[in-house]
């Protein structure tokens, strides 16, 4: 802990995720090789000899690691031994639910594998359980085929087709307090229950009281898209964004922070070594890691200084080789991470944690679930994707001074080519891992870390006055907004904000453009157009630097090369 004016500030854990395709499960042994444990739709065979349960705790605590992510073996082999184990070296435990997603058994209804109820209450009686991730529910809610191919199964099934986008949302929210609410009764968590809407949706009550009854086992979202992070916060689900990966992080985080913040959650994050790139680093799998080295030392360097509660890295693989007897070695990105965690964090300790970021531009949009596939809200393929919900697109290019696409949010979409394609196309599963990796001279890197925005946190059309703060410029776009939130941006208005808002969401009163006591209102069909671009020019920052707010603390980044493949920092106050 740090203490700043004799408070103290707790600072962000760190841990690791398993191995994936590296060896066998410590615990699991051979029913390991017999499942997929990666999304390729395809068992990958062990490419390092298995090390023991305790030697591979052993080596994560040499790396700096305070905790360890485990997803759970759909048959449950070998789940008493790792709970013993973890008790004996002295690790905490979170798991995770991925290798159920991909293998099954699933919930009835769903491509969804929850963690079973006694497998839970055994690892939180151990008292070193302290979180249980969903691996990427949102991806699995709107691409439900991903993994389960018998059918289409959203991750959070919606039981009757609704008639709107706002039914649909409401309908899913439900669906996901209902298992997060069952978690909590279940491990008997303390704190007071979520409060119901007035149109019966679950939410988090907004209290501090009601988000400490997350703290000690929170349930997470781990996502990769940049959708849904405030309708599953709104149902009690902790954010847990992936850094690197194939997200824009400015986008990424800024969205992920307001959920946690509106809805007074923890915020995990969650460095993933998957990606697009390939190159002369030591690799796995084609795009594992799809990230270099000095961006991943720069992308941890990132995440810390968010604040958030843990942080980890997905996966242990590319850390580190195994051969017995000689044991574990670290790989380059084994030398980053520990570097990160042995010497970078004890010489930045943080005055700050994730729950004091502040804004000067907010965006307000309603979480549609649109990241650029223009179908399937909320994986609903009966529903239409309104066109309103690229608005949001449209005002990420506007706040990142044209830098972020404006038709998506992520590089899932047209545009982007990922060099870990050609990767695959030219070296045989038989010839990984790689030592070196492999230069690829005739492709570009694709995932560069840097896009410039200022100060911006981003909620949902529930926002509430207090929660808003008092920023300089207000967008709001999307297809919903409701009257608390409008009155609240009026007051905002009133004290001297500029508010750019998309005509459809207002009532006809509010239509026209007009000066508001100290404030600017603009009405306005499109964000692209040349007087929202005007009135917002103030407000954007520099185009060379991407700043986020804690309290009195601002965090500064800026592109260290050309492409912004990796970043340097500065912290004013």
């Amino acid at each position: 802990m740090k203490t700043i004016n004799n408070t103290e500030i707790p600072q962000p854990r760190l841990g690791i995720q398993g191995s994936v395709v590296a060896w066998q499960d410590p615990w699991a042994g051979e029913a390991s090789d017999t499942i997929m444990r990666t999304g390729t739709g395809r068992i990958v065979p062990s490419q390092d000899p298995a090390p023991g349960g305790g030697e591979f705790l052993e080596a994560l605590k040499a790396l700096g690691a305070e905790f360890y992510v485990h997803h759970v073996m759909p048959g449950l082999e070998g789940q008493s031994q790792l709970l013993a184990d973890v008790e004996r070296h002295d690790m905490d435990l979170c798991l995770g639910n991925e290798y159920g997603n991909i293998n099954g058994p699933w919930v009835p209804g769903s491509n969804r594998y929850d963690i079973p109820d006694d497998a839970l209450v055994q690892a939180a009686a151990t008292g070193r359980l302290i979180g249980l991730l969903y691996d990427e529910p949102e991806h699995l809610q709107i691409n439900a085929r991903q993994y389960r191919k018998d059918d289409w199964f959203p991750h959070w099934p919606v039981a009757d087709v609704p008639g709107s986008l706002d039914e649909a949302r409401d309908s899913f929210t439900r669906t996901a307090a209902a298992r997060v609410g069952h978690v909590r009764e279940i491990l008997q968590a303390d704190g007071q229950d979520g409060a119901v809407s007035a149109d019966g949706v679950e939410v988090s009550s907004g209290t501090d009281k009601a988000g400490a009854a997350h703290a000690n086992v929170p349930v997470l979202s781990e996502q990769v898209f940049p959708v849904l992070f405030h309708a599953q916060a709104r149902a009690g689900l902790a954010p847990c964004p992936k850094i690197m990966k194939e997200s824009f992080q400015s986008l990424q985080l800024s969205t992920a922070l307001g959920a946690a913040k509106q809805y007074r959650l923890p915020l995990w994050i969650c460095a993933d070594l998957w990606g697009p790139d390939a190159g002369a680093w030591f690799t796995r799998a084609p795009g594992f890691p799809g990230h270099s080295p000095a961006e991943f030392a720069s992308a941890l360097r990132m995440g810390y200084l968010m604040g958030p509660d843990r942080m980890f890295v997905e996966n242990t693989d590319v850390l580190l080789r195994y051969n017995a007897p000689n044991g574990f070695r670290r790989t380059e990105f084994g030398d980053v991470w520990q570097q990160f965690a042995r010497e970078f964090v004890p010489a930045h300790r943080l005055n700050w944690t994730h729950r004091d970021a502040d804004a000067d531009i907010v965006l307000i949009h309603s979480d549609d679930s649109n990241y650029g596939q223009n179908e399937r809200p909320f994986g609903l393929r009966e529903l239409r994707m309104p066109a309103e919900t690229q608005s949001v697109f449209h005002a990420w290019h506007l706040i990142s001074h044209g830098t972020l696409p404006c038709h998506g949010n992520n590089m899932h979409i047209s545009g982007y080519r990922f060099p870990r394609h050609e990767l695959k196309r030219l070296v045989e599963d038989a010839q990984f891992p790689l030592e070196n990796g492999k230069l690829l001279p005739d492709t570009q890197p694709a995932h560069p870390l840097f896009f410039p925005t200022n100060n911006v946190l981003v909620y949902d059309g529930h926002v509430s006055e207090d929660q808003l703060g008092n920023p300089r410029l207000i967008i709001i776009a999307g297809t919903h907004l409701s009257p608390e939130s409008l009155q609240a941006v009026i007051n905002c208005a009133e004290r001297g904000a500029t508010v750019i808002a998309c005509e459809w969401l207002l009532p006809q009163a509010w239509r026209r453009s007009t000066r508001l006591q100290d404030g600017l209102w603009l009405s306005t069909t499109s964000l692209l157009s040349d007087n929202v671009k005007e009135a917002a020019a103030p407000f954007l920052g520099k185009p060379d630097c991407w700043s986020l707010r804690f309290g009195d603390r601002e965090v500064r980044f800026y592109p260290k090369d050309d492409a912004g493949f990796e970043l340097n920092f500065e912290i004013t106050s």
